[in-house]
């Protein structure tokens, strides 16, 4: 990963987190951030940009499952199901955060960061995802390097991924009806995504 992807490196100007509020500020919209592996790095980020505190509500630091279920809303039976590093969690993290805080966009991310597997999980397995006024999307990552660079690129792509679908709202008008609009754990609320080949965290 070259310098500049890397939120925590990367110039103002440059990173996603400063794009991300450039916009909501223009929008007069709002963001929340439910964070596992990276425990708050995700709204750290945000933050580093001046002027940040017109669009950042808040986050959560969800580690333990019982702390999603309780803070998140997310279903005790899923996390039973498939465990907390899944994409429909993610999901539901995102929504339940959005919903907590009452923002416009929800932002989430689960994974395991290392240094070894955790629910039969591989190293850099991620999942990250973004709500908003039509609809959730999630982005899956197979991550390599430290357990820092893991949760630096994590923090990358969701911040890249809030910046894709900020933006495509601005281009499409959200559909009518409930303001949360609908999950698509697979499908893109805007049409389908472009392939996405994550850039291993080295």
């Amino acid at each position: 990963m070259a310098p500049t992807d890397d939120p925590l490196t990367a110039s103002p100007q440059e990173s996603p987190g400063a794009r991300l509020v450039a916009r909501l500020t223009e929008g007069r919209e709002t963001l929340a951030c439910a964070e596992s592996l990276t425990a708050g790095l995700v709204a750290a980020t945000v933050a580093d940009t001046p002027g940040a505190s017109a669009v950042l509500l808040g986050g959560v630091v969800a580690y333990a499952a019982e702390v999603k279920t309780a803070l998140l809303d997310v279903p005790a039976e899923l996390i039973d199901r498939v465990g907390t590093v899944d994409p429909a969690v993610a999901v539901a993290m995102a929504e339940g955060v959005r919903r907590r805080l009452g923002a416009t966009w929800g932002l989430s991310t689960t994974g395991v960061a290392g240094p070894g597997p955790s629910e039969g999980k591989r190293v850099g397995t991620v999942h990250v995802a973004v709500a908003g006024p039509s609809g959730t999307v999630t982005r899956a990552l197979q991550l390599n390097g430290t357990r820092a660079q893991i949760r630096a690129a994590s923090v990358a792509a969701v911040l890249e991924l809030a910046d894709e679908e900020t933006g495509a709202t601005r281009r499409t008008l959200a559909p009518a009806g409930d303001p949360r609009g609908t999950v698509g754990v697979s499908g893109h609320p805007h049409g389908p995504p472009e392939p996405h080949d994550p850039a291993p965290a080295t």
